[in-house]
């Protein structure tokens, strides 16, 4: 059977065809930053592919299935907008996508409920990509703990952006304190998160993020960040049931080879990282694919 990425982005068509104008006129500059920019090698860091583009992206590397997430945005409207988009994916391709709803608990809490009333009525399955020091509210905020409550009422997991403290600079890097995390995890025992991008190594620096068993963690843009090594490095401290296997697509994630984003020299590399068959099998595939059959 196929991979399962759990980290995978996707924007409306409106977004695609302009993305740096619809950033500048919907007000999500921070965005425009990240995912607009071109590196050194005049390359853009990421792809602003169709729904059609990633299903024959995902064939080509034995992809089974991807979950959509959505996106740390500043204004509501575009967390509504993306939130729709998802809505539309998941009902024309239910056999090869999954999605979570995003939102930010700085807005209306009664637009707030709303929303997320009305993405789990779409079908969405959980929330995230969310990143409090992102949208500017702080992990003990009372809007997003009511927020969580309601993750935990509905056994959603809840993705989360992590910037590692030692990582380089670039533009739009905001930092993600790793004791926030700890505390999002102690104060929510029933809320599975996921913590993006192997959780900022939090586990290896701090061995009380292993003993909670609800802090899971993402491989997203595992390359841009740490050497091949971080696969057994990380998973010979956290059980292979809390590794999820993420891409970061359509974010380029080896741009001094590809000219293009692709899912397959990742799902390449996870497979020589020289896991054992059961820690692959739980890391590529089984992993995500309980939370679908909740």
């Amino acid at each position: 059977m196929g991979v399962i990425d759990s980290h995978v982005h996707l924007y409306p068509p409106d977004v695609n065809r302009d993305p740096a104008g619809w950033a500048a006129a919907c007000g999500e500059p921070l965005w425009a930053q990240l995912c607009t920019r071109r590196r050194k090698n005049g390359r853009g860091v990421q792809a602003f592919p169709s729904v059609d583009e990633l299903l024959r992206a995902m064939d080509a590397a034995d992809v089974e299935r991807a979950v959509l997430l959505g996106w740390y945005w500043e204004m509501h409207a575009s967390c509504a907008l993306q939130n729709r988009f998802y809505g539309e994916c998941v009902r024309a391709h239910p056999d090869r996508l999954a999605a979570f709803a995003t939102i930010n608990p700085r807005a209306d809490r009664a637009l707030v409920r709303e929303e997320l009333d009305r993405a789990r009525g779409e079908g969405l399955v959980g929330l995230g990509e969310l990143s409090p020091h992102t949208q500017g509210y702080a992990v003990d905020n009372a809007a997003f703990g009511a927020v969580l409550e309601l993750a935990e009422r509905w056994a959603w997991p809840v993705n989360l952006h992590v910037t590692d403290p030692d990582s380089r600079p670039y533009p739009g890097r905001v930092a993600t304190p790793l004791e926030d995390f700890l505390l999002l995890g102690r104060t929510y025992p029933r809320v599975n998160f996921v913590l993006a991008h192997w959780g900022g190594l939090l586990p290896l620096r701090d061995p009380a993020a292993v003993e909670l068993k609800n802090l899971h963690y993402d491989t997203a843009a595992s390359p841009l960040l740490y050497g091949p090594d971080v696969w057994r490095r990380f998973m010979a401290t956290v059980p292979a049931e809390r590794v999820h296997f993420g891409s970061d697509y359509p974010l380029n994630v080896y741009p001094t080879i590809d000219a293009e984003p692709n899912f397959t020299r990742l799902v390449a590399e996870a497979h020589r990282s020289g896991l054992d068959a059961t820690q692959l099998k739980a890391l590529m595939r089984e992993n995500s694919a309980r939370w679908f059959k909740r």
